[in-house]
């Protein structure tokens, strides 16, 4: 089982890192096209929420997206990752789903606007987290 639910969170951490690098771009280039009809991306893609410090919340997400790939992917390769590997990706999507909580909040009742691709994001970040506590759970104690 750990195999399926380290492929599933690869795949989400894949999809996550992806939307983030669009809405980097689209929130860089503020081309509007990329919304694909949907209002509400444009809405909260210029709202203040959008950046962090001047940072858009996609480059926050891409950081943090290919992070946990970089676990993922070197999580057995030494002692110190497979001692550690699993609580540093579980830190790192608790981080990640506490600042989606975040995001929700704003895009449902400040914005009044919904995301697709922010939506997108948001439940890969959270199934991401789910799968971690599952993984860190399961771990074998070394």
């Amino acid at each position: 089982m750990d195999k399926w639910l380290y492929r599933a969170s690869m795949v989400l951490v894949v999809i996550g890192l992806l939307v983030s690098v669009y809405m980097t771009i689209y929130k860089l280039t503020e081309n509007n096209a990329m919304c694909l009809g949907s209002g509400d991306c444009s809405t909260v893609n210029a709202s203040k929420y959008s950046e962090i410090y001047g940072i858009p919340v996609g480059a926050v997400g891409v950081l943090g997206y290919a992070a946990i790939l970089v676990l993922h992917l070197f999580e057995n390769r030494n002692k110190f990752l497979r001692q550690n590997g699993l609580l540093f990706i579980f830190g790192l999507a608790l981080t990640g789903f506490l600042f989606t909580v975040y995001l929700i909040y704003v895009e449902f009742a400040i914005l009044k606007a919904i995301c697709p691709f922010c939506l997108t994001s948001q439940i890969s970040m959270t199934i991401i987290f789910i799968i971690s506590v599952i993984r860190f759970v399961q771990q074998p104690q070394q």
